[in-house]
Parts: C-alpha cells; structure tokens; sequence
C-alpha cells in the first residue's frame, strides 16, 4: 500500500513539471501544427502570423486580426517583395469594423499568395482556396494548412463556403 501510495505521489509530481514546462497561453500558429516550413525562416514567421489573422477572421474577432494583423506586419520586415503586405496588414490592423477588415484581407491575401509562390517551402503544402461570394459576390481567395474549407470571409455564417483551387508544395 505504501509503495501504491508513493508511485501515486511520485507521478502526480512529474506530471505537474512536465504541465508546467509548456506554456498553455502561447499561441500556436497553424503552421507549426501541420509543419509548414520555408528555407527563409522570415517567410516561415510571416506565413505563421497571416494563419493566425486567418484562423481570426474564421472566428470573427476583430480584436484578435488587428493584434495578428500587427504581427504580421512586424514579420514581413525582411521578407523579399513584402511591402505592399506590410502596408495592408497595418491597414487591418488600424481598422476596428471586421467588414473593412475583412476586404482588406482579400488583397493581402492575393499578396500572400505571390509570396509564398515565390518563396521555398521546404516541408509542407498550403492550399489556395476561393469563395465566390467574399467581397459582394466578386470573390477571393485565402491560404490555409488544411483542405478543410473554413471561410474567413463569412466565420460562422458560411464556415464551409468555397473550394480548394491550388495546392502549393
């Protein structure tokens, strides 16, 4: 009984130091989930940080794409043929109405894409995905770590509204 007793003890002690070793209230971008990587390690942060303005807008919390916006814009510094990414993430990120959010989105995400089209991934794939309903009915396009279609155009209202138009490895 006392050798059950300690056994107990012993592993509720290492659990509680291995809990405390990860930090539960960092983020996690999308991209160190599904292993998206690129030679250039800022176009790999960069691509971590737009997942992140993504995953915001599927979730529709504007305050959230505003602060993802901000670090989008600050990981871009360095990254070859970003400015005019930069200039639009700090557009979303000045911008408090989530629909003015949103259709900035939509170009800076056709600007994503040129970049990580022109960048090496070197673990991965990022899918191209479209709904013909964003922006009144003219459409846009996103990126994502996943085929699963979860709009940031629409969040809630039509999560699963569109397709996967490209697969980039």
């Amino acid at each position: 009984m006392k050798n059950t007793l300690a056994t107990l003890a012993l592993c509720a002690c290492c659990s509680t130091g291995l809990m405390a070793q990860h930090d539960h209230n960092k983020p996690v971008a999308s991209n160190e989930m599904n292993h998206i990587m690129f030679q250039d390690e800022k176009m790999s942060n960069a691509y971590g940080a737009y997942v992140l303005l993504k995953d915001a807008f599927v979730a529709s919390d504007n305050a959230k794409a505003k602060d993802a916006a901000g670090e989008l814009q600050k990981s871009l510094t360095g990254v070859a043929n970003s400015s005019k990414a930069s200039e639009i993430a700090a557009s979303i990120n000045k911008s408090s109405s989530l629909e003015e959010q949103r259709k900035s989105f939509s170009s800076l995400s056709d600007e994503m894409a040129k970049l990580v089209k022109a960048g090496k991934l070197s673990m991965g794939s990022i899918y191209l995905e479209y709904c013909p309903m964003a922006n009144n009915n003219a459409g846009a396009f996103w990126l994502s770590n996943e085929k699963e279609i979860k709009n940031p155009y629409f969040g809630d209202m039509m999560l699963k509204c569109g397709s996967v138009k490209e697969t980039i490895h």
